[in-house]
């Protein structure tokens, strides 16, 4: 078969898109683009390749080849999704075997590593009263204390919006986490119902030593299980994960921070920093109650990343030819 045979049978396919669904412009002028390049990697094979010989075999060395040009998974999960469409359409209008593309799956996505700040960042973050807010005010205060605790402990939001003042276990409410001011220990349930201990540092213990005069000042009799909370609401109720996000943000912003501060950010930052400070990835693993230690590792991915900063600025040889 011909090239001009193949490309008749890519336009007959378009037109049916155009046709029979009734696809947009826009649309099939994507589809169009992506069989030209099933046309272009068919064609490097020979010249009178037919389209009805390619095998599963050629379409994963296709993917490969685009893999390796750079195209990204999401990008190549496309063109796969095209071509499978067409070698569809076209075992209706010839012979095939089977479909080549059944079966062949782009590369996984890569996991984007998680966002940290410098070390001397968090701590501005964490330790600078919002310059909007009276800085006395309750709120400000709680805003403190908590924003210390995420950072000193790396606590997932909704291990920290769980937290009580101390274990409590009532008809109605049993302490999912609990904080020991003595012992600088916060207990919380991580994933999979898995409880962690971890240390409380000094200035986030400071922090809610500050809030806890306001706590008990907001705190109403009729509160029920509110009232075991350690973090509370103007209202006296236990603060939600949602209101720890928009407090963060908006502390962030207060700031000049330009970037999407969220919790997460914090426990990312933790983890980094233990892993630059500790090196030990195991001790690591049990702050973060991971269960697997390959969900602690993507953290040495993201301190090999800072390394790798420093050496491209610092070393000589790592600096272009057109520096000077």
């Amino acid at each position: 078969m011909s090239v001009d045979a193949n490309q008749a049978y890519l336009s007959g396919y378009l037109d049916s898109l155009a046709g029979q669904r009734q696809l947009s412009a826009h649309t099939i002028s994507n589809y169009g683009r992506d069989l030209k390049e099933l046309a272009s990697l068919t064609q490097a094979l020979g010249d009178n390749w037919q389209f009805a010989a390619i095998t599963h075999f050629h379409i994963r060395k296709f993917a490969a080849q685009l893999h390796s040009r750079g195209l990204n998974p999401s990008s190549i999960a496309r063109k796969l999704s095209a071509w499978r469409g067409f070698f569809e359409w076209l075992a209706e209008q010839t012979t095939l075997a089977s479909n080549p593309v059944e079966g062949v799956k782009a590369p996984k996505r890569t996991k984007p590593l998680p966002k940290a700040m410098a070390a001397d960042d968090a701590i501005h973050l964490v330790a600078s009263g919002n310059p909007l807010a009276d800085a006395g005010s309750s709120m400000a205060l709680c805003n403190q204390a908590m924003f210390e605790l995420l950072y000193s402990s790396g606590l997932r939001v909704s291990e920290l919006a769980g937290l009580d003042l101390h274990y409590s276990r009532q008809p109605d409410h049993e302490s999912a986490g609990w904080i020991d001011l003595d012992a600088a220990e916060v207990t919380v349930t991580g994933k999979g119902g898995k409880k962690r201990s971890v240390p409380v540092g000094k200035p986030a213990i400071q922090a809610i030593a500050a809030w806890l005069p306001q706590r008990a000042a907001l705190l109403k009799s009729d509160q029920g299980e509110h009232a075991a909370a350690l973090f509370l609401t103007e209202r006296g109720t236990r603060v939600s994960p949602r209101v720890v996000q928009l407090r963060l943000k908006h502390h962030a912003q207060s700031l000049g921070i330009a970037s999407n501060v969220h919790p997460h950010v914090l426990r990312h930052s933790f983890a980094s920093h233990m892993l630059q400070g500790s090196g030990d990835l195991r001790a690591v693993q049990e702050l973060l109650g991971h269960a697997s230690i390959a969900a602690t590792q993507v953290y040495t991915s993201l301190d090999f990343q800072r390394l790798a900063q420093v050496y491209d600025a610092a070393h000589p040889r790592a600096k272009k030819i057109t520096d000077k």
